[in-house]
């Protein structure tokens, strides 16, 4: 087992114990929610085998769904994104990029990685709350969850991408 595999895995279980532990709890003005655990679909390196990606969508959401009473909503909609992100990081990175490459900021530049996060992170937060509802009714309530929940998830998301870079 590598080195990066152990980083990962521990950078894995403090991402969900502070997602299951403080961020399920903060609800800012009603309409966001920081679902921090979507980072690490996004942070997966350019060459992980498409069932490593499936597998650990699946169980992470699994993981967040259990601790945080959201029945199967975050797994699926964790699921379906690790099946989209490589697919759409290769849409950003060119052919002769090496396997192992992790989308970041200081690896894509910030133009390039906003490009390539942001639509993602919006992705999950839409597919996430539209499984919680299950409905549209209230269309602009599911917009403002969507809306706020994308800001604070995506400032946390660059916020941890700085303190990897930090390291």
């Amino acid at each position: 087992m590598s080195i990066d595999t152990i980083k990962g895995f521990l950078l894995a279980i403090v991402i969900l114990l502070t997602q299951v532990l403080v961020l399920s709890g903060i609800h800012i003005f009603g309409c966001a929610t920081p679902l921090l655990y979507v980072y690490l679909i996004i942070a997966m390196p350019l060459g992980t085998p498409r069932w490593g990606i499936l597998l650990m969508g699946f169980v992470v959401g699994l993981v967040a769904d259990t601790f945080s009473n959201t029945p199967g909503v975050a797994t699926a909609a964790l699921t379906l994104l690790a099946f989209l992100q490589p697919v759409y990081l290769s849409l950003f990175v060119s052919r002769e990029t090496e396997n192992g490459f992790r989308p970041s900021p200081q690896n894509m530049g910030i133009a390039k990685y906003c490009g390539y996060s942001i639509p993602l992170v919006v992705f999950y937060v839409a597919c996430f709350y539209a499984l919680e509802d299950f409905a549209l009714f209230h269309f602009s309530t599911w917009l403002a969850l969507v809306g706020g929940s994308s800001v604070v998830t995506y400032i946390l998301v660059l916020t941890i991408d700085s303190i990897r870079k930090s390291r």
